[in-house]
């Protein structure tokens, strides 16, 4: 178990405790830990749970900074997310985060209402991250196989923005993690033996 990057991301929890989101009322670890209490309560598979909690690390891992309502750019914090991660977790958690951007861009392309619903802060970012999808590009992105767990990680994304809401600290999921990295691990070495 890589006990080093859990701490790393332990303290990356406990740095953006105060530090505002997107121009919403919660800062970015309220948001996270409200997206995967959201995903914990509903009974989600843990590759969700997990995802949901860190699908915005790239925010506050890389070295693009926060995003501002100010922004004229997109800094690609889901890029810098799935990097962070990719080593240690089964692809369905990497494409979580990975991919949750693109998602946001494809509801908006193809679930009525999805985009009147977005906040001030997520509809701003999404003129940045390329708009909807035109119909070709949501129809090869409906087809990823891991679809439906990224999109359940978008909607508790715009979910996880209720100021005030009560949830469990980052250790709270640690022992989801553990499991999915030991899963993961698991799937490498058999991967490995199968290949010698």
């Amino acid at each position: 178990m890589d006990h080093a990057f859990i701490n790393c991301l332990a303290a990356i929890f406990e740095d953006v405790a105060a530090v505002e989101y997107l121009g919403e009322g919660v800062t970015v670890a309220e948001h996270m830990l409200q997206s995967a209490t959201l995903a914990q309560r509903g009974r989600r598979k843990d590759a969700v749970i997990v995802g949901a909690l860190l699908h915005d690390i790239g925010h506050v891992s890389g070295d693009s900074g926060v995003f501002s309502m100010t922004d004229t750019q997109d800094r690609h914090h889901e890029l810098a997310g799935a990097r962070l991660v990719e080593r240690f977790f089964p692809a369905v958690v990497t494409d979580c985060i990975r991919h949750h951007v693109a998602a946001k861009r494809y509801l908006s392309a193809t679930r009525r209402g999805y985009l009147g619903r977005l906040s001030d802060a997520s509809r701003h970012s999404l003129s940045l991250q390329g708009g909807p999808m035109e119909a070709q590009e949501a129809e090869r992105f409906a087809r990823h196989p891991h679809l439906d767990e990224i999109v359940a990680v978008r909607l508790l994304d715009d979910a996880g923005k209720r100021p005030g809401m009560k949830t469990p600290g980052f250790l709270h999921f640690v022992p989801i993690i553990e499991d999915l990295m030991e899963e993961h691990r698991r799937n490498q070495s058999k991967e490995a033996n199968d290949a010698a």
